[in-house]
């Protein structure tokens, strides 16, 4: 009979294997996306903005999706989710033929891979050794970004030599999540909930649901917006922007482990006060590099500010080791960073439709003073930030059993 240490490490190869699976094909679809929009639909930027509502809609439904599928544990709900996100970048290779056929099947996938965000930190603090979740998710996260720079490699590559179409993009896409949810299912199945705890708001938690809501729009800003300054503003290529998207997965490859032991080491509250100060920051770029400077020297800090916006996103595992330590009873993490999925994504979907709005209306930079906003009221929030010292590493690595 396998050791525990040996079960241990099987399965923390199946997961890594996941993760980088997973990152890659969320990179092919990330270069290629807004270019395939901009070029296949000839769509507005209230058009843009309004797909959203499919692709975060489903972020918002992460809750309750995750109760409907009460019965299944928590590697085998990242199964499901994995071959959601196949399902949809399938679909849109085989049937792209109308913007709102586009919708559902952008919908599908969306689904998928929302499942798999509070999953996957789930299962990689499950996997962390005491006092070491900021380290965990780093390591976790520096995989993800390795897939990314190679799946941007490879976007890149194949558009500028191999005459990729994004009708390839997507089958390979496609591909790469169904073996993700081969890695998932090979692993043990997990821990299960009822589903009685996951439906509820615990007002204990109310300071990590606010600074989740924070995220989400932000998030939201640099998601939609950042990559269509970039199409339509500046009038990046498909390669142009995943050699930004490069960029940043590789800087995140080294990036991610440091931020880890930070987190580990610092606190999460310094994390949080310093990715809002610089993205108080990047927002401003985005919005006035072009008003300025001239266009050759806006672009460059355009760039510049597309790869660290990239880079600050990961502090958001900032969040999941702060819930983690406050926490009251360890079987409401996972209830609770479904629960803040949902809220992040319930105000990711306003952020949309009010930045196409403010967009149409008013001009891009008023979208990212908006954001500016945003960062500041994270930098306020982050100063009530107070993690119960009896909290700390208090856990140790699991180890499950077979069943």
């Amino acid at each position: 009979m396998p050791s525990p240490l040996h079960r241990f490490k099987k399965e923390l190869l199946l997961f890594m294997g996941a993760i980088a699976l997973v990152g890659f094909g969320e990179s092919i679809v990330n270069s290629t996306l807004n270019n395939f929009l901009h070029d296949s639909y000839a769509i507005t930027s209230l058009q843009r903005t309004f797909l959203e509502l499919p692709r975060e809609l489903p972020g918002f439904m992460v809750v309750f999706i995750s109760t409907a599928m009460f019965f299944l544990r928590s590697r085998r709900l990242a199964v499901f989710a994995s071959l959601l996100g196949s399902l949809g970048f399938l679909l849109i290779a085989l049937f792209p033929e109308t913007l709102n056929i586009l919708f559902i099947w952008i919908f599908l996938y969306s689904a998928g891979q929302h499942l798999l965000i509070p999953l996957t930190s789930i299962i990689a603090m499950e996997m962390a050794h005491k006092g070491q979740d900021g380290r965990r998710l780093g390591q976790v996260n520096s995989i993800r970004n390795t897939a990314t720079v190679v799946g941007s490699f490879v976007v890149f590559v194949g558009f500028k030599y191999f005459h990729f179409t994004f009708q390839i993009s997507f089958f390979i896409a496609a591909g790469l999540y169904l073996l993700a949810a081969l890695f998932f299912y090979r692993m043990h199945p997990g821990t299960s909930h009822p589903p009685s705890d996951r439906l509820q708001l615990r007002k204990e938690y109310g300071l990590y649901y606010w600074l989740v809501i924070l995220f989400g729009t932000r998030k939201q800003i640099f998601m939609t917006f950042a990559p269509w300054v970039l199409v339509t503003v500046y009038h990046q290529s498909t390669s142009a922007v995943a050699t930004l998207l490069f960029a940043g997965g590789l800087a995140g490859i080294l990036f991610q482990p440091i931020l880890g032991r930070a987190i580990d080491q610092l606190g999460e509250k310094v994390l949080f006060i310093a990715e809002a100060i610089a993205l108080i920051f990047v927002c401003l770029g985005y919005g006035y590099a072009k008003d300025l400077l001239p266009n050759s020297a806006a672009l460059m800090l355009v760039s510049v500010c597309f790869v660290a916006d990239q880079l600050l996103m990961s502090v958001n595992m900032a969040r999941a080791t702060f819930l983690k330590k406050i926490v009251k009873n360890p079987n409401h993490l996972t209830s609770t960073l479904m629960m803040g999925t949902t809220l992040d994504h319930m105000f990711s979907i306003v952020v949309a439709l009010v930045g196409g709005l403010i967009w149409v209306n008013f001009g891009y930079q008023f979208v990212f003073l908006f954001g500016g906003i945003m960062a500041t009221l994270s930098l306020i929030s982050s100063q009530f930030v107070q993690i119960p010292a009896q909290k700390k590493g208090t856990h140790d690595a699991v180890v499950l059993e077979e069943d």
